[in-house]
């Protein structure tokens, strides 16, 4: 753990990642380009191995932000078990959570920030970059936010869709998708943000679930605990670095939508899998 600061943060941002420094440290320099710079980073690693920790080590001179280590053993993928490490971790009151593959725009932090409410969690967009731009993409384009340039990116072979308007829309314009996107505004693993203690309050993350909708579930307890959203899928703004996903089996989901269906029916607040066993 690298202290460089002394006063609890306003923010805690969560990030996930396992065996990924590429990405990682894509992501890390987005996250040195905020204009909100009030945070601590709160890695949640999930069993990578030296060269994540040679990679931290690192980047925690080159930043301004603190940043925070948790890491447990590989076991398979138990994404939800270290979620609930991290959330524990966290110095701040409210908790931004995101994944080690989402280069966050330079305004991020701050549409979380000044968008939180009380009895509210916020729910973020993505938007996803194929594999060959993923791979150019270095630390002067993060810097001077090409990768979120929809010139630049049309320059490299991005084609003209609707999803554009999340890298497009500013102001009011980004307010009415916001408003009417037909996309429920459920809890994102790769951007949401959320108040420590309500998540504490539904005892965090269901450790019996791995890849698939894990994120969702929690949720829907929040849901069902009385916490409303907010959609945000086109202010709070990230570009997804592509990769495979080698840890998606059939078995996994069909468990994971068993406990949702679960959650749903029984309208459950509490995970008996979660932070406090």
């Amino acid at each position: 753990m690298i202290s460089k600061q002394t006063l609890t943060p306003k923010i805690s941002i969560i990030i996930s990642t396992y065996n990924s420094e590429d990405w990682l440290q894509k992501v890390l320099w987005g996250f040195n380009c905020q204009s909100f710079k009030d945070f601590e980073v709160v890695i949640a690693d999930d069993g990578s191995g030296p060269k994540t920790k040679e990679l931290l080590a690192k980047m925690s001179e080159e930043v301004f932000y603190p940043i925070v280590h948790v890491w447990q053993e590989d076991e398979g993928f138990q994404k939800s078990r270290i979620l609930n490490k991290a959330v524990v971790a966290c110095e701040a009151e409210y908790i931004i959570m995101t994944d080690g593959d989402c280069i966050p725009r330079e305004d991020f932090v701050q549409v979380h920030y000044i968008n939180k409410e009380p009895g509210y969690f916020i729910s973020g967009g993505y938007y996803m970059l194929p594999m060959n731009i993923s791979k150019i993409i270095d630390k002067d384009d993060i810097e001077k936010q090409n990768c979120f340039n929809i010139q630049w990116l049309k320059e490299k072979g991005i084609p003209k869709t609707f999803k554009n308007n999340k890298l497009t829309a500013r102001g009011f314009l980004s307010k009415i998708f916001n408003t009417f996107t037909p996309t429920n505004a459920s809890w994102n693993g790769h951007n949401s943000s959320g108040w420590k203690k309500d998540i504490v309050n539904v005892n965090g993350f269901d450790e019996r679930m791995q890849y698939g909708g894990q994120d969702r579930e929690l949720g829907e307890r929040l849901f069902n605990f009385g916490i409303k959203s907010k959609q945000l899928r086109y202010s709070a703004v990230c570009v997804h670095l592509d990769h495979k996903r080698g840890y998606k089996t059939p078995e996994s989901i069909a468990k994971n939508m068993e406990i949702r269906k679960e959650t749903k029916s029984k309208k459950l607040v509490w995970a008996h899998h979660g932070i406090t066993k």
